[in-house]
C-alpha cells in the first residue's frame, strides 16, 4: 500500500523510515517531509492546512494510508477533513485529540472514569491560582491548558517560581491562548515513564515501555523541554506495572472517550509516573511521543503499515505486535539556546549515515549545498541499538563524539537511571 506520513521532524523521520522497510508498505510519501527523509520518503512540498490541495494530491496518486505525526494537524481536525474525503487515518479525530489539546478536559475526563491523575485545580485568575499555590505550597506543577511544544509545563520546586510561572503564563501571556487557562497539580514523587499504545477506537495494544529525559541539564536540572534523550525498554515499567497501567489507565481512557462519543484511533501516548500508589497519568498526548518513536519503532517486530491500517479501520489484534529483545537509546543534540531560543544554520559536521547498529533521526535540520545545517532546537536525535542497554548506550554516545555543530549541547546521562 501507499502510506503518507505528515510532519518534519525527527518523530516523523522515525515512523517513515519504519514503514519504508515494512512488508506491507510500497511507497512512503511525506508531507512536507524533510531533505534528510528522502532516502526513506518521497517529499511532497503541500502544507497540511491546506485540505482541499492535500486531499486532491491523496486521491491522485492513491494513497491508502495517512499518518498524521505532529499533535496541531490532529488538535486542528485534520484527521476529520481526511475521514469526510474517505482515506484513513492513523491518528484521532478533533474530539478525541482534546486528550492532548486542553490539560482541563484531560484531567476532568480523567476524573469522572477514577483513572489514578495528580490532584489538580484550574485557573484563569491569577489571584485564584496564586490562592490555591500558597494553600498547598510547593513543590507544585504549573501547566499551561493549550498546546506548547512541549514547554508550558513548570515543576516548581518553591512557592515563588509557581507564581512566577503563573504570572509568565496568564499575565505574560507567553503561550498565547494555549495559556490563557493553566492547571496547577500536586507534585508526583517517582520515576517518570513512557506508555504508548496503538488503538483502534475499541481494542488497545502497548508498545514497549521507554523512559524520557524532560530538563535540559544531566542530573534532570534546568527548563523543561521537547524531550533530551530517551531510551526502551523502561525497566521501572515491570511487566506487572505495565499490566496495571493497562487495567487502570489506558484501556479505561479508550472507553471512556468510546462512551464520550468520540472513539480513539491512533497511538495515544500516556506519560506516567511511577508512585507508591501505582502508576499515575502526568499527561496524554494524542500521538506518538517525540523522542519516545526514535527508540520504541526501531524495537518493533511486526509490520507497522499492516498495524497502523488495522487500526484506521477498526481491525487491531494483538498478535499483530511484536517486539526484539534488544535495546535502543536515543540522545538528542540540540542548538545553542534551547529550550529559551534556538541557533539556526550552524553547519553540521560528521557523518550522518545509518549503520546497522546506529541510525541519525533529524529532528531540525535543513540541507544547504553539500552540508545539513542546525534548522530547530532539537537538531537530530543519535540512536544506538544493542543486546541490552549498556551496549544501546555506549553505541550512541560513540556516535555523537563523531557529529559536532557550534553550541551543540546534549545529556550525557541518558539512561542512568535504568542502572540504579
Amino acid at each position: 500500500m501507499k502510506v503518507c506520513v505528515i510532519g518534519n521532524g525527527g518523530r516523523e523521520h522515525a515512523i517513515a523510515w519504519r514503514l519504508s522497510i515494512s512488508p506491507s508498505v510500497e511507497k512512503v510519501y511525506a508531507v512536507p517531509g524533510s531533505a534528510a527523509m528522502k532516502n526513506c520518503a518521497e517529499l511532497v512540498g503541500i502544507d497540511w492546512c491546506h485540505t482541499d490541495h492535500l486531499i486532491r494530491f491523496l486521491k491522485d496518486n492513491k494513497v491508502d494510508l495517512v499518518v498524521v505525526g505532529p499533535e496541531a494537524p490532529l488538535v486542528a481536525g485534520l484527521a476529520d477533513a481526511l475521514h469526510e474525503a474517505g482515506i484513513p487515518v492513523f491518528g484521532p479525530s478533533k474530539a478525541a485529540a482534546q486528550l492532548e489539546g486542553s490539560k482541563v478536559f484531560a484531567k476532568d475526563l480523567m476524573k469522572k472514569y477514577n483513572i489514578p491523575t495528580a490532584a489538580y485545580g484550574v485557573f484563569s485568575n491569577v489571584d485564584e491560582a496564586k490562592q490555591f499555590i500558597a494553600k498547598t505550597g510547593a513543590p507544585i506543577v504549573v501547566k499551561a491548558d493549550g498546546l506548547a511544544a512541549g514547554k508550558g509545563v513548570v515543576v516548581a520546586m518553591t512557592v515563588e517560581e509557581a507564581n512566577a510561572a503563573v504570572d509568565d503564563m496568564l499575565s505574560g501571556n507567553r503561550f498565547g491562548e494555549a495559556g490563557s487557562t493553566v492547571v496547577i497539580e500536586e507534585f508526583m514523587v517517582g520515576e517518570e515513564a513512557s506508555l504508548l499504545a496503538f488503538v483502534d477506537g475499541k481494542t488497545v495494544v502497548p508498545m514497549i515501555a521507554s523512559q524520557d529525559h524532560k530538563r535540559i541539564f544531566d542530573g534532570d536540572k534546568g527548563p523543561n523541554t521537547g524531550g533530551m534523550g530517551t531510551y526502551a525498554p523502561a525497566p521501572v515499567l515491570t511487566d506487572v506495572l505495565r499490566d496495571e497501567a493497562m487495567k487502570t489507565i489506558l484501556e479505561p481512557m479508550v472507553a471512556a472517550m468510546a462512551k464520550e462519543g468520540m472513539p480513539y484511533v491512533g497511538c495515544l501516548y500516556a506519560g506516567l509516573m511511577i508512585t507508591n500508589e501505582g502508576p499515575k497519568v502526568v499527561e496524554f498526548n494524542a500521538r506518538f511521543g517525540d523522542p519516545e518513536t526514535q527508540v520504541v519503532l526501531p524495537l518493533l517486530e511486526g509490520d507497522l503499515g499492516q498495524i497502523m491500517m488495522a487500526c484506521a479501520t477498526g481491525t487491531l489484534q494483538p498478535n499483530m505486535v511484536k517486539w526484539k529483545d534488544s535495546s535502543a537509546a536515543c540522545v538528542i543534540l540540540a542548538s545553542k539556546g534551547y529550550p529559551e531560543t534556538s541557533s539556526k544554520g550552524d553547519v553540521i559536521l560528521g557523518e550522518l549515515v545509518q549503520y546497522d547498529t546506529s541510525i541519525i533521526f533529524h529532528s531540525g535540520t535543513k540541507l544547504e549545498g553539500d552540508h545539513y545545517v542546525t534548522n530547530g532546537g532539537r537538531v537530530l536525535g543519535v540512536v544506538g541499538l544493542g543486546k541490552d542497554l549498556r551496549t544501546a548506550l555506549d553505541r550512541a554516545y560513540e556516535r555523537v563524539d563523531h557529529i559536532t555543530f557550534k553550541g551543540m549541547q546534549y545529556r550525557k546521562d541518558i539512561g542512568a537511571k535504568a542502572f540504579k
